[in-house]
């Protein structure tokens, strides 16, 4: 997400001609969405994407199993 920041202001600032980036070659101003695409290559082919998603699940699957011990008054203490 963090390239395709920085690749959109890079467009908009070469394409309204602001800064020193207007002096730039355009494939310069496109790099960073090149990045974006090897960043989600290497996150789907190593697992990255699918851990995170996981995580998140099993979080909010605790939360609610959490909550409902809560509603119930069983709810212990985690550490």
């Amino acid at each position: 997400m963090f390239f395709l920041f920085i690749g959109i202001i890079g467009i908009l600032l070469k394409y309204l001609e602001i800064g020193p980036v207007a002096t730039l070659d355009w494939w310069i101003v496109l790099i960073p969405f090149a990045l974006a695409v090897v960043w989600w290559w290497w996150a789907d082919s190593s697992g990255y994407t699918k851990k995170k998603e996981m995580e998140k699940m099993e979080k909010r699957r605790q939360d609610r199993i959490d909550k409902q011990r809560d509603a119930m008054g069983m709810l212990k203490k985690r550490k």
